[in-house]
């Protein structure tokens, strides 16, 4: 089968359901899904039948509502098609079974929103992105909501975050004498991660029961020449990366780019952009393939933000625009951006809502792996900031610091050899230090980490952007003279959030003061991080927008605190164990055997040997002993917790994380200490350098 015919074969796409539904109910599905029709019931059936009857020809036997719950991952109970007639069985998916479903609701995080004992949720289908059918089962994308109405995931708010942005958008477009059907916004998620060697990875406790390793020295050869970014994949590699893309692609996902990262054993998969929604849930597809896919070849996949500390780290780049049905893309400045004034009121719009509600857009990508990466050289700062570019930046100076402003074009480029050929040169560079950076058409926001949803930092984009655009419409309806009214405005907005703008090197050592002076956010860790959305005014912008009610975004606030801090808590128990267990007694051993060699060095009247076997066993005992003394403080700081999540995350980002860094630092110093043959784990070369 060619990439043609494979690509969607496993998904009730526009081709199959245009030639399996009846006409009428055809169109009306199609209103829905590219015009936010409400779903006319009435339809359901002849939906689920002709759902039914597909996937039963592609070997299903089983169908789910497949959702994803307040815990990064996705969840899924299997019902069959069976229903009883007689003796026999027929299969069956009625309309109701289609469009909702009933899981027990008791075990995922809800924040404190309801009872343990309230076990009542309900699935609703998500037309909006197509069912597909995997291992035997149909999937039917859908939202989680509880009894009493509170949605209990990430697909629901995510749906009604990208509805208040059309109804925003639409209503700026008006404005400018444009009518649409719909504005919508899309996304193309890049996907970090790591491969490592399945045998090495059962080597390693940590690895396995967290995702990261919580000891290791850095290896003698790391990513200092730079040589593994781009570089000739390895054989297994790219055995794995192609049967990755046959996979990615029959579920109708549209991997295009493929590479070696930065660190070794790293590597990148990018996408197309898609609707957001759909691309959230294709992501969400993706990371569970990549880690099925690799196991298929004998390797792991690792999605951790810091699987090893000292090499790059693993991210995901959203890159977020916003567009029209008719394809006219609202951040696409034209050749003259400077007389473009809805581009410009637009890109102020954008810049002001960045600037407003830095705190929770930070907070919306936090977490305990994330905490690693941010700021480390490899990833922007925890501090949120918008690149512009030559170009816009050079125009936004103009507007607001008084400058002139000399268009720039895109010029023709050439090495000056005859043969080669002329290369187009864009009107701007791009900036890999900035969390949020404007591309072209588009802008990137670079702070994801490698495993989080996508759905989380599109939540708030969506929001807090529909806001902005309403405060324009609000401020602009009916002005006399609209295109001065519309340039004042916007002036008007770049200057009041000027600040945010910052078109240099996000990891040079200055900028944390310069940010401070500017009054920005430097929220570090989670636990800093998430009490934003405790705020009033980023209470209401949510509320305003109809994509959260206010016992919501506490909820997931709650929910994000919790998880930072079980997540802390089960890698510093881990850390113990291993401690305990493995190291210090290894390390016993080692140092009882170069006692042994002293000795007997010393019978034969060895002296030089003598002396450095001493100095090496006297500082291996007192490495030891300082770590178990670490280890002894962080199990009493972990015995004792105080009462609330913030509290909670709080103690856990400011005295157990110290706790855990003084353990691995004493434990790591002994791993080039100690001969190979004692030391308990696979080293840093042993797993980065393990696929050949």
């Amino acid at each position: 089968m060619n990439v043609t015919e494979m690509f969607g074969c496993n998904v009730f796409n526009d081709e199959v359901m245009k030639n399996s539904l009846p006409r009428e109910v055809y169109k009306s599905l199609r209103k829905t899904i590219d015009e936010g029709e409400p779903l006319d019931s009435s339809i359901a059936s002849a939906v689920a039948n002709a759902m039914k009857d597909w996937a039963v020809k592609k070997g299903a036997t089983h169908y789910t509502h497949w959702f994803q719950p307040l815990t990064n991952l996705t969840a899924e109970k299997h019902d069959s098609f069976i229903e009883p007639s007689g003796d026999k069985v027929i299969l069956q998916l009625t309309g109701r079974s289609l469009i909702v479903g009933e899981p027990d609701a008791s075990s995922f995080p809800s924040g404190g929103t309801r009872a343990t004992s309230a076990a009542r949720g309900y699935t609703a289908w998500d037309p909006t992105s197509p069912a597909f059918v995997k291992e035997g089962t149909l999937y039917i994308p859908t939202v989680f909501v509880s009894y009493t109405g509170e949605t209990l995931d990430k697909k629901a708010p995510l749906l009604k975050s990208m509805t208040a942005l059309d109804a925003q958008a639409k209503r700026l477009l008006k404005l400018f004498g444009i009518e649409c059907r719909k504005v919508a916004t899309t996304v193309g998620p890049e996907q970090e991660y790591f491969l490592i060697d399945e045998e090495v990875y059962r080597r390693r406790k940590d690895l396995i029961l967290t995702g990261r390793t919580l000891f290791g020295a850095a290896p003698s050869r790391g990513q200092e020449l730079e040589d593994h970014y781009f570089g000739t994949l390895k054989t297994r590699i790219s055995d794995f990366m192609r049967d990755l893309d046959e996979t990615l692609w029959s579920y109708g996902i549209f991997a295009k780019t493929k590479h070696n990262e930065v660190a070794p054993a790293q590597h990148e998969l990018a996408p197309v952009f898609t609707t957001t929604n759909v691309a959230v849930d294709d992501n969400q597809l993706t990371m569970e393939l990549m880690k099925k896919v690799a196991k298929k070849h004998g390797l792991v996949c690792l999605l951790h933000e810091k699987p090893f500390e000292g090499v790059n780290g693993s991210g995901k780049h959203n890159n977020w625009s916003v567009s029209t049905d008719s394809g006219l893309n609202l951040l696409d400045p034209g050749d003259n951006p400077e007389e473009n004034l809805r581009f410009m009121l637009i890109l102020a719009c954008v810049v002001a809502a960045v600037d407003r509600y830095q705190g929770i857009l930070r907070a919306s990508v936090a977490s305990a792996g994330n905490d690693h990466r941010l700021g480390a050289n490899e990833a922007p700062p925890a501090i949120i900031s918008v690149y512009l570019g030559d170009q816009l930046g050079a125009l936004v100076d103009s507007i607001v610091l008084g400058r002139q402003y000399v268009p720039k074009k895109a010029v023709p480029g050439s090495i000056g050899v005859p043969e080669s050929p002329i290369f187009p040169i864009d009107t701007t560079d791009r900036n890999r230090t900035s969390p949020f950076a404007f591309t072209g058409n588009k802008f990137e926001f670079r702070m994801l980490g490698s495993q989080a949803s996508v759905a989380d930092p599109n939540i708030v984009l969506n929001t807090i952007v529909a806001q902005t655009f309403s405060e324009a419409v609000e401020a602009l309806e009916g002005a006399k003279d609209f295109p001065k009214a519309c340039k004042t405005y916007t002036e008007k907005l770049l200057k009041a959030h000027y600040r945010v703008i910052f078109n240099y090197n996000g990891y040079g050592p200055d900028w944390e003061k310069e940010a401070e002076r500017r009054g920005l956010l430097n929220n570090k860790t989670t636990a800093d991080a998430v009490p934003e959305f405790f705020r009033r005014e980023n209470i209401d912008v949510f509320v305003k927008q109809g994509v959260y009610t206010e016992k919501e975004v506490i909820a997931r606030a709650n929910i994000s605190l919790e998880n930072y801090s079980k997540t802390i808590n089960i890698e510093a128990r881990t850390m113990v164990e291993m401690a305990r267990r493995d190291i210090y007694p290894a390390v016993n051993g080692y140092i009882a055997e170069l006692c042994s060699v002293i000795s007997a060095k010393r019978a034969v009247g060895e002296k030089l040997s003598v002396k450095t076997d001493c100095a090496l066993a006297e500082k291996l005992s007192s490495r030891n002993e300082a770590m178990m003394k670490a280890v002894e403080k962080l199990e009493k700081d972990l015995s004792v917790m105080p009462t609330g999540e913030r509290e909670t995350a709080e103690k856990m980002a400011h005295t157990v994380v110290p706790d855990m860094e003084a353990v691995r630092a004493a434990a790591d110093e002994m791993e080039t200490l100690v001969s190979s043959d004692y030391w308990p784990y696979p080293t840093y070369t042993d797993i980065m350098y393990s696929v050949r």
